[in-house]
């Protein structure tokens, strides 16, 4: 079926970037870190990468700095794994959050999601930052996914509309990942006009992202 969906107006290749949407991914990496804009809340990223797209694909360098080195054979994105920060906060109602607990709930539906709840459990570790640090290495890997991506769009320095990308809360419409074969999919389907799923930007005129790898530095082809 023919489709413009990941296409860009500049060429007819495939864009070497996700955008929101419903996706099949694996989890190259996971990081665990805090907000620019608050040391006390920290976000979980996933490092996503879709199934190897076929045909006219020039994926993104995995390493900048190597340009005669391998390329990511599908399209990649970093999603939040929420759209809010992880913080310790009391709610009105007096009910208190705690960051860690929240974080290893997180955890907890990732590894059930990809078959590795057993494993998790063994983990052992004195911060949540080593608990981290091991989900990484236990969950990240080849095994496949299905996602809704979220977004929050925002405008870069050019007008150009950019996407920060998170798995939308689950409700009583689904969840946002999923086992691939699952027999009885509550997976929650991407809808632009749902504003859990896509917070528009405010703009005089959509430019579209045009296809591109950023200037040489350190780390991989998409850190921009």
């Amino acid at each position: 079926m023919l489709s413009t969906k990941d296409m860009s107006a500049g060429s007819g290749n495939v864009k070497p970037v996700m955008g929101p949407g419903n996706h099949t991914v694996k989890v190259n990496q996971i990081t665990y870190a805090a907000t620019p804009y608050d040391a006390e809340a920290y976000n979980i990223v996933l490092h996503l990468e879709t199934k190897p797209i076929i045909g006219e694909f020039n994926g993104f360098l995995v390493d900048v700095n190597n340009p005669n080195g391998p390329r990511y054979e599908g399209q990649v994105g970093r999603v939040r794994f929420s759209p809010y920060a992880f913080k310790d906060t009391t709610l009105p109602n007096g009910k208190e959050i705690s960051k860690v607990d929240e974080v290893m709930k997180a955890m907890i539906v990732l590894s059930e999601t990809l078959g590795k709840r057993d494993q998790l459990d063994a983990i052992q570790a004195n911060t949540i930052e080593e608990f981290m640090v091991q989900c990484n290495t236990l969950l990240s890997g080849p095994n496949y996914i299905n996602v809704c991506l979220g977004s929050r769009e925002w405008l870069n320095k050019e007008g150009y509309v950019n996407n920060d990308m998170y798995l939308p809360k689950p409700s009583k419409d689904g969840v946002p990942i999923e086992v691939i074969d699952a027999v009885n999919s509550n997976l929650l389907q991407f809808d632009s006009n749902n504003p859990n799923h896509l917070r528009k930007v405010e703009k005089p005129e959509v430019k579209e992202t045009e296809s591109f790898e950023p200037a040489s530095k350190s780390g991989s082809d998409f850190e921009f």
